[in-house]
Protein backbone atom coordinates (compact mmCIF):
# COMPACT_ATOMS: atom_id res chain seq x y z
CA UNK A 1 0.00 0.00 0.00
CA UNK A 2 2.69 2.28 0.90
CA UNK A 3 4.35 1.70 -2.47
CA UNK A 4 1.43 2.53 -3.89
CA UNK A 5 0.83 6.00 -2.49
CA UNK A 6 4.99 6.97 -3.17
CA UNK A 7 3.81 6.07 -6.88
CA UNK A 8 0.73 8.27 -6.59
CA UNK A 9 3.35 11.40 -5.28
CA UNK A 10 6.16 10.49 -7.68
CA UNK A 11 5.84 13.15 -10.52
CA UNK A 12 7.83 10.49 -13.07
CA UNK A 13 5.50 7.72 -12.22
CA UNK A 14 2.61 9.66 -13.64
CA UNK A 15 5.29 11.06 -16.85
CA UNK A 16 5.71 7.08 -16.99
CA UNK A 17 1.72 6.26 -17.13
CA UNK A 18 0.96 9.07 -19.76
CA UNK A 19 3.60 7.53 -21.70
CA UNK A 20 2.99 4.05 -21.58
CA UNK A 21 -1.09 4.33 -22.33
CA UNK A 22 -0.22 6.44 -25.27
CA UNK A 23 1.96 3.83 -26.31
CA UNK A 24 -0.97 0.89 -25.67
CA UNK A 25 -3.06 2.56 -27.72
CA UNK A 26 -1.50 3.73 -30.44
CA UNK A 27 -0.07 -0.41 -30.53
CA UNK A 28 -3.51 -1.37 -30.09
CA UNK A 29 -4.56 0.38 -33.67
CA UNK A 30 -2.95 -2.65 -35.61
CA UNK A 31 -4.75 -4.77 -33.21
CA UNK A 32 -8.21 -3.02 -33.53
CA UNK A 33 -8.21 -2.58 -37.18
CA UNK A 34 -7.42 -6.57 -37.44
CA UNK A 35 -10.60 -6.91 -35.11
CA UNK A 36 -12.89 -4.96 -36.70
CA UNK A 37 -12.25 -6.35 -40.34
CA UNK A 38 -12.32 -10.14 -38.76
CA UNK A 39 -15.43 -9.54 -37.03
CA UNK A 40 -16.79 -7.85 -39.86
CA UNK A 41 -17.12 -10.98 -41.50
CA UNK A 42 -19.44 -12.56 -38.81
CA UNK A 43 -23.59 -12.44 -38.83
CA UNK A 44 -24.55 -9.05 -38.16
CA UNK A 45 -26.08 -9.92 -34.84
CA UNK A 46 -22.78 -11.07 -33.40
CA UNK A 47 -20.36 -8.61 -34.87
CA UNK A 48 -20.54 -6.64 -31.99
CA UNK A 49 -20.57 -9.73 -29.45
CA UNK A 50 -17.85 -11.18 -31.02
CA UNK A 51 -15.77 -8.05 -30.72
CA UNK A 52 -16.96 -7.49 -27.09
CA UNK A 53 -16.18 -11.03 -25.88
CA UNK A 54 -12.45 -10.92 -27.60
CA UNK A 55 -11.13 -7.63 -26.17
CA UNK A 56 -12.66 -8.41 -23.06
CA UNK A 57 -10.82 -11.75 -22.88
CA UNK A 58 -7.22 -10.24 -24.47
CA UNK A 59 -7.77 -8.09 -21.32
CA UNK A 60 -7.76 -10.78 -18.95
CA UNK A 61 -4.80 -12.23 -21.19
CA UNK A 62 -2.71 -9.07 -20.77
CA UNK A 63 -3.13 -8.89 -17.42
CA UNK A 64 -2.25 -12.85 -16.93
CA UNK A 65 1.06 -11.78 -18.57
CA UNK A 66 1.90 -8.94 -16.72
CA UNK A 67 1.82 -11.70 -13.80
CA UNK A 68 4.76 -13.27 -15.33
CA UNK A 69 6.60 -10.23 -16.57
CA UNK A 70 9.74 -11.92 -15.26
CA UNK A 71 9.32 -15.07 -17.47
CA UNK A 72 8.74 -12.84 -20.54
CA UNK A 73 11.23 -10.51 -20.19
CA UNK A 74 13.60 -13.91 -20.68
CA UNK A 75 12.01 -14.66 -23.81
CA UNK A 76 14.26 -11.82 -25.30
CA UNK A 77 17.27 -14.58 -24.43
CA UNK A 78 18.69 -15.99 -27.68
CA UNK A 79 18.13 -20.08 -27.61
CA UNK A 80 19.63 -20.73 -31.03
CA UNK A 81 21.23 -19.13 -33.90
CA UNK A 82 21.33 -19.31 -37.66
CA UNK A 83 24.26 -18.03 -39.38
CA UNK A 84 25.27 -16.03 -36.60
CA UNK A 85 22.07 -14.21 -35.92
CA UNK A 86 20.35 -15.17 -32.34
CA UNK A 87 16.52 -15.96 -32.37
CA UNK A 88 14.77 -15.79 -29.13
CA UNK A 89 11.35 -16.88 -27.98
CA UNK A 90 10.38 -13.38 -28.78
CA UNK A 91 12.09 -13.29 -32.53
CA UNK A 92 10.27 -16.46 -33.04
CA UNK A 93 6.51 -15.04 -31.82
CA UNK A 94 7.20 -11.65 -33.90
CA UNK A 95 8.03 -13.69 -36.74
CA UNK A 96 5.04 -16.45 -36.25
CA UNK A 97 2.40 -13.62 -35.39
CA UNK A 98 4.00 -11.58 -38.48
CA UNK A 99 3.56 -14.61 -41.25
CA UNK A 100 0.02 -15.24 -39.86
CA UNK A 101 -0.98 -11.49 -40.16
CA UNK A 102 0.67 -11.52 -43.73
CA UNK A 103 -1.48 -14.62 -44.47
CA UNK A 104 -4.53 -13.69 -42.94
CA UNK A 105 -4.42 -10.01 -45.05
CA UNK A 106 -3.46 -11.57 -48.27
CA UNK A 107 -6.50 -14.08 -48.08
CA UNK A 108 -8.50 -11.53 -47.67
CA UNK A 109 -7.35 -9.39 -50.46
CA UNK A 110 -7.53 -12.07 -52.87
CA UNK A 111 -11.19 -12.61 -51.97
CA UNK A 112 -11.82 -8.80 -52.11
CA UNK A 113 -10.05 -8.95 -55.76
CA UNK A 114 -12.06 -12.42 -57.07
CA UNK A 115 -15.39 -12.19 -54.75
CA UNK A 116 -16.51 -14.98 -56.47
CA UNK A 117 -13.97 -17.46 -54.78
CA UNK A 118 -15.00 -17.72 -51.15
CA UNK A 119 -12.66 -20.35 -50.02
CA UNK A 120 -10.14 -17.84 -49.75
CA UNK A 121 -12.35 -16.15 -47.43
CA UNK A 122 -10.50 -14.75 -44.08
CA UNK A 123 -13.43 -16.66 -41.98
CA UNK A 124 -15.32 -18.18 -44.42
CA UNK A 125 -18.67 -16.65 -45.85
CA UNK A 126 -20.33 -14.22 -43.55
CA UNK A 127 -23.13 -16.52 -42.97
CA UNK A 128 -21.21 -19.50 -41.78
CA UNK A 129 -17.83 -17.68 -40.26
CA UNK A 130 -17.48 -19.51 -36.98
CA UNK A 131 -17.80 -17.22 -33.64
CA UNK A 132 -15.37 -19.45 -31.70
CA UNK A 133 -12.56 -18.97 -34.96
CA UNK A 134 -13.27 -15.20 -34.92
CA UNK A 135 -12.54 -14.90 -31.14
CA UNK A 136 -9.37 -17.39 -31.20
CA UNK A 137 -7.90 -15.42 -33.84
CA UNK A 138 -8.34 -12.24 -32.14
CA UNK A 139 -6.69 -13.73 -28.95
CA UNK A 140 -4.07 -15.69 -31.42
CA UNK A 141 -2.82 -12.28 -32.71
CA UNK A 142 -3.54 -9.85 -29.16
CA UNK A 143 -1.23 -12.67 -27.58
CA UNK A 144 1.90 -11.39 -29.91
CA UNK A 145 0.98 -7.74 -29.57
CA UNK A 146 0.78 -8.15 -26.11
CA UNK A 147 4.17 -9.93 -25.44
CA UNK A 148 6.00 -7.12 -27.32
CA UNK A 149 3.90 -4.56 -25.97
CA UNK A 150 5.08 -5.71 -22.36
CA UNK A 151 8.74 -6.10 -23.30
CA UNK A 152 8.55 -2.76 -24.28
CA UNK A 153 6.87 -1.66 -21.30
CA UNK A 154 9.37 -3.24 -19.08
CA UNK A 155 12.07 -1.10 -20.60
CA UNK A 156 10.18 2.28 -19.83
CA UNK A 157 9.02 1.29 -15.91
CA UNK A 158 9.82 -1.27 -13.75
CA UNK A 159 6.52 -0.82 -11.65
CA UNK A 160 3.62 -3.69 -12.51
CA UNK A 161 1.16 -1.03 -11.54
CA UNK A 162 1.78 1.59 -13.65
CA UNK A 163 1.76 -1.19 -16.60
CA UNK A 164 -1.83 -2.58 -15.29
CA UNK A 165 -3.30 0.62 -14.75
CA UNK A 166 -2.14 1.32 -18.85
CA UNK A 167 -3.04 -1.71 -19.97
CA UNK A 168 -6.63 -1.16 -18.96
CA UNK A 169 -6.38 2.13 -20.59
CA UNK A 170 -5.79 1.13 -23.66
CA UNK A 171 -7.72 -2.16 -23.67
CA UNK A 172 -10.95 0.75 -22.68
CA UNK A 173 -10.15 2.66 -25.65
CA UNK A 174 -9.81 -0.22 -27.71
CA UNK A 175 -13.43 -1.61 -26.64
CA UNK A 176 -15.34 2.11 -27.06
CA UNK A 177 -13.33 2.30 -30.36
CA UNK A 178 -14.27 -1.08 -31.98
CA UNK A 179 -17.47 -0.71 -32.86
CA UNK A 180 -17.20 2.90 -34.39
CA UNK A 181 -14.24 1.48 -36.32
CA UNK A 182 -15.87 -1.56 -37.83
CA UNK A 183 -19.01 0.54 -38.76
CA UNK A 184 -17.04 3.16 -40.51
CA UNK A 185 -14.70 0.27 -42.07
CA UNK A 186 -17.89 -1.42 -43.37
CA UNK A 187 -19.37 1.67 -44.97
CA UNK A 188 -16.73 2.42 -46.69
CA UNK A 189 -15.14 -0.47 -48.70
CA UNK A 190 -11.92 1.69 -50.09
CA UNK A 191 -10.83 1.92 -46.84
CA UNK A 192 -11.19 -2.44 -46.05
CA UNK A 193 -8.56 -2.28 -48.69
CA UNK A 194 -6.34 0.33 -47.10
CA UNK A 195 -6.90 -1.60 -43.72
CA UNK A 196 -5.42 -4.84 -45.15
CA UNK A 197 -2.71 -2.85 -47.05
CA UNK A 198 -2.31 -1.89 -42.97
CA UNK A 199 -1.89 -5.05 -41.67
CA UNK A 200 0.15 -6.46 -44.83
CA UNK A 201 2.94 -3.89 -43.78
CA UNK A 202 2.01 -5.04 -39.76
CA UNK A 203 2.71 -8.08 -40.54
CA UNK A 204 6.01 -7.48 -42.67
CA UNK A 205 7.54 -5.39 -39.76
CA UNK A 206 6.58 -8.09 -37.47
CA UNK A 207 8.37 -10.15 -39.47
CA UNK A 208 11.25 -8.14 -39.62
CA UNK A 209 11.88 -7.36 -36.14
CA UNK A 210 12.26 -10.85 -35.40
CA UNK A 211 14.72 -11.28 -37.76
CA UNK A 212 16.32 -9.03 -35.90
CA UNK A 213 15.60 -5.49 -38.40
CA UNK A 214 14.86 -2.43 -36.02
CA UNK A 215 11.89 -0.97 -37.60
CA UNK A 216 11.52 2.79 -35.97
CA UNK A 217 7.52 2.39 -35.25
CA UNK A 218 7.53 6.06 -35.97
CA UNK A 219 8.22 5.40 -39.20
CA UNK A 220 5.30 2.76 -39.90
CA UNK A 221 2.69 4.95 -38.02
CA UNK A 222 3.51 7.85 -40.19
CA UNK A 223 3.04 6.02 -43.58
CA UNK A 224 -0.44 4.83 -42.42
CA UNK A 225 -1.15 8.25 -41.39
CA UNK A 226 0.04 9.47 -44.71
CA UNK A 227 -2.15 6.45 -46.55
CA UNK A 228 -5.23 7.65 -43.90
CA UNK A 229 -5.25 11.18 -44.82
CA UNK A 230 -5.11 10.54 -48.65
CA UNK A 231 -7.88 8.38 -48.73
CA UNK A 232 -9.84 10.62 -46.66
CA UNK A 233 -9.16 13.28 -48.99
CA UNK A 234 -10.49 10.36 -51.82
CA UNK A 235 -13.63 10.17 -49.99
CA UNK A 236 -14.24 13.82 -49.76
CA UNK A 237 -13.76 14.23 -53.52
CA UNK A 238 -15.95 11.59 -54.40
CA UNK A 239 -18.66 12.67 -51.88
CA UNK A 240 -18.62 15.80 -53.73
CA UNK A 241 -18.76 14.47 -57.04
CA UNK A 242 -21.83 12.39 -55.59
CA UNK A 243 -23.27 15.49 -54.61
CA UNK A 244 -22.55 17.20 -57.99
CA UNK A 245 -24.80 14.37 -59.72
CA UNK A 246 -27.27 14.23 -57.15
CA UNK A 247 -27.79 18.07 -57.46
CA UNK A 248 -27.35 18.16 -61.74
CA UNK A 249 -30.26 15.08 -61.37
CA UNK A 250 -32.39 16.93 -59.26
CA UNK A 251 -32.27 20.40 -61.44
CA UNK A 252 -32.90 17.65 -65.02
CA UNK A 253 -36.05 16.57 -62.89
CA UNK A 254 -37.55 19.81 -62.19
CA UNK A 255 -37.15 20.96 -65.68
Amino acid sequence: MQDIVQLVQDPAAWVALVTLVVMEVVLGIDNLIFISILTNKLPAENREKARKIGIGLALLMRLGLLGTVAWIVQLTEPVFEVFGQGFSWKDMILIAGGLFLVWKATKEIHHSVDPEDHKDNMVGNPVTASFASAIGQILLLDLVFSIDSIITAVGMTPHLPIMVVAVIAAVTVMLVAATPLANFIEKNPTIVMLALAFLLMIGTTLIAEGMGFHVPKGYVYAAMAFSALVEVLNMLARNARQRKRQAGQSGTTLH
